[in-house]
């Protein structure tokens, strides 16, 4: 662990000193471990169609390969990804892979300049545009597309744009890869960067073929910021959606009461049984990185001790402690600074030997 990192722990205990921690509800109990993938399993399932998968190479720029590929997820959702991998003259050669989620209003190809640097380290890096994101938003720019489809779920009852579904598209792009014959799959990793980095350790805690993973500011307890009144930063990435939701329902005052009703059908369990203390120990004794800021209100400190809590216990039980990291970056709001990018990208590499 780099040295800038050592003293989290007392980092985390003077934040959380910072916010009201009466509680007096029962200590919360985590579901079985078993039970609880299962149903996040049985929940997110969705009819498995052919891959139908196509790749086009786009050509050598600075000894990095590119190539643009295509699957289908499901029926009607095929899915455009990017791949950056260094040019070699062994064809045969299979090589450790990292994913990279992208955030609200992101793409794959706002991802490339750290797939670029994942590929110069020798890893296959890829990157994919995430539900109503990138070349599979059906109109506007950044979010737009993104928000209206929740609002559509909210609607109808019918799907998650709202985490779940971009966690059953990386549950296929590893099918994927496991066709590919440059892919080493036993060393399939992943990083993800705000709503990728709830969707990515979500996925991670029910995909054992993901076998090393770092959240970049997306872990954190929806409860504890539901029960504590700290939710606001979270939903405004999706205030739009939420805002006609309420009218809809004849709600003229947004609290949480409503918000765990929003949450409740748009992506049913975030708040509870799929809640981050209860999912993030389900990694266990895979490796896994979790970073956050000090001064981040969409991950509030307490929720997110919880989180690393519930965590650090599951990995002591398994022997694992070795496997599992907290860093804390001081004074940073929602962002991932270049010296923690920087450092992730060596623990990756360190966990994929």
């Amino acid at each position: 662990m780099k040295t800038s990192y050592i003293v989290w722990s007392a980092m985390l205990m003077a934040l959380v000193a910072t916010h009201v921690l009466a509680d007096d509800r029962p200590p919360r109990e985590i579901p079985n471990g078993t039970d609880t993938r299962d149903r996040f399993l049985k929940l997110i399932d969705r009819p498995r169609v052919p891959l139908n998968s196509t790749e086009q190479s786009s050509g050598i720029v600075d000894g990095l390969i590119e190539t643009v590929f295509e699957f289908d997820a499901e029926a009607d959702q095929r899915v455009p990804g990017l791949l950056l991998k260094k040019e070699t003259t062994t064809h045969s050669a299979r090589r450790p892979v990292v994913v990279v989620l992208h955030g609200t209003g992101g793409s794959k190809e706002a991802m490339k300049p750290l797939l670029r640097k994942l590929a110069n380290q020798g890893l296959i890096a890829i990157a994919m545009d995430a539900r109503f994101s990138g070349q599979r938003a059906r109109f506007g720019k950044g979010s737009d597309a993104y928000r209206a489809a929740i609002l559509e779920a909210w609607k109808s009852g019918k799907g998650y744009p709202f985490y779940y579904d971009t966690v059953w598209d990386l549950h296929r792009l590893i099918d994927y890869l496991e066709t590919r014959p440059d892919v080493d799959t036993k060393r399939i990793a992943a990083i993800g960067m705000s709503k990728g980095g709830t969707e990515l350790y979500l996925a991670t805690a029910v995909d054992t073929r993901i076998v090393a993973s770092v959240s970049c500011i997306g872990v954190q307890s929806f409860d504890w910021a539901l029960e504590h009144n700290a939710w606001q930063s979270r939903i405004g990435t999706i205030q739009s959606a939420v805002d006609y939701a309420a009218r809809e329902a004849g709600v003229t005052n947004i609290d949480s009461q409503f918000i765990r009703r929003f949450y409740q059908r748009v992506v049913p369990g975030i708040e509870k049984e799929f809640d981050g203390p209860h999912m993030l120990p389900l990694i266990a004794p895979r490796p896994l990185l979790v970073i956050n800021g000090e001064k981040d209100d969409r991950t509030p400190g307490p929720g997110l001790e919880l989180c690393v809590n519930a965590t650090r216990k599951a990995y002591q039980s398994a022997n694992a402690s070795h496997n599992f990291a907290f860093w804390l970056q001081p004074n940073v709001a929602h962002a991932v600074t270049p010296e923690s990018e920087r450092d992730a990208i060596d623990w990756l590499i360190e966990k994929l030997k």
